[in-house]
């Protein structure tokens, strides 16, 4: 049994140094790209009269800030705590409990949200129907709803900053039972698992749909190519929210249903405890990963940071461009 105990600390430490550095990597490199496409005033004049960078390009590069953030500073603390086994103190408490998990589901959910905003601009702009594509916001709109996002998401995180203590076993715990229920079903299963999962596979089916309709018409821009890798990275990033949100989710229901948060009860819980931390990190980690495999032009953007090429032309980075009807013009692209 104490083998299984040893596996499972080696697993965190190993696995979490391996998340912590190729993770920041990764979202650092999200952060160049996206500022790049954002900042872009490039007009894409074969596809619209007029055209302006895509508020997704904005979304996504917030959710890479927030990602970044949940890897440097929650991750690191969850390797210390379950990989090299970090005794609480009460001076330590804040920093390692309260003000962790405050920071954590502020910019875990802010993440997530960025996701979701993305996946509907680009619903948005795709579609067929013209009274939908205007309601796709300005770049300052944009700003305004992140804004908004942050806020919501930090009021509604003060309360960690309360409840949080150490409890008797030496872990993270929270002290109010009625907190507990609502901190179980509205952070874990509710807002990082089912409202997610749900809205990115309805507004990613529906945009898929849309893009085989526009992969027919001949009045289109030549961006099928495009569109498939776009429909692949939304299937990619669904997968690795479920695959993040389960498996946590199911552990955190264990400890409430079953009044026990002792997660060294048994070396084969505390190993499953490891590995949903693990998972629960997966989104933020494999973000730059997903974009990178399944985006040709954004993998040709990024070997262009490497190699250290300064002609970069941002004309190729636009993943979705708008549909032209007689009538009328789109004037958004996606990135």
């Amino acid at each position: 049994m104490m083998n299984v105990e040893i596996i499972a600390h080696h697993l965190m430490i190993i696995g979490g140094i391996f998340m912590y550095f190729f993770g920041s990597i990764g979202n650092l490199l999200n952060i160049y790209v996206f500022t790049i496409w954002y900042r872009s005033k490039h007009t894409s004049h074969k596809c619209a009269r007029s055209n302006r960078t895509s508020n997704s390009s904005l979304y996504l590069l917030a959710s890479s800030i927030s990602n970044l953030i949940v890897i440097v500073y929650p991750l690191f603390t969850r390797i210390m705590l379950d990989g090299y086994e970090y005794h609480l103190t009460a001076s330590s408490v804040f920093f390692v409990c309260q003000f962790r998990y405050f920071i954590l589901h502020i910019f875990d959910l802010t993440s997530l949200a960025c996701i979701c905003l993305a996946t509907f601009d680009r619903y948005l702009i795709s579609s067929r129907t013209a009274r939908l594509r205007k309601l796709s916001p300005t770049k300052k709109q944009s700003k305004y709803i992140l804004l908004f996002v942050v806020c919501l998401f930090t009021i509604h995180s003060i309360p960690n900053l309360k409840y949080y203590h150490v409890s008797r076993q030496g872990y993270c715990a929270i002290s109010s039972h009625v907190y507990l229920y609502y901190y179980l079903y509205s952070f874990q299963i509710f807002l990082h698992g089912i409202f997610p999962i749900v809205f990115l596979s309805i507004f990613g089916t529906l945009t898929f749909r849309q893009l085989k309709t526009i992969n027919r018409r001949k009045s289109l821009c030549r961006n099928s190519h495009i569109d498939r890798q776009l429909s692949r990275m939304i299937l990619l990033i669904s997968i690795a929210i479920v695959l993040s949100s389960i498996p946590y989710c199911i552990e955190q229901s264990y400890y409430v249903l079953f009044n026990n948060n002792n997660r060294s009860a048994t070396p084969f819980f505390f190993l499953y405890h490891v590995t949903c931390s693990i998972l629960f990190y997966t989104n933020p980690v494999s973000s730059f990963y997903i974009y990178y495999v399944s985006t040709r032009n954004f993998r040709a953007q990024v070997n262009q940071i490497i190699c250290c090429r300064r002609t970069v032309h941002c004309d190729v980075f636009y993943q979705i461009r708008p549909v032209i009807t007689p009538r009328q013009s789109v004037h958004d692209s996606l990135f």
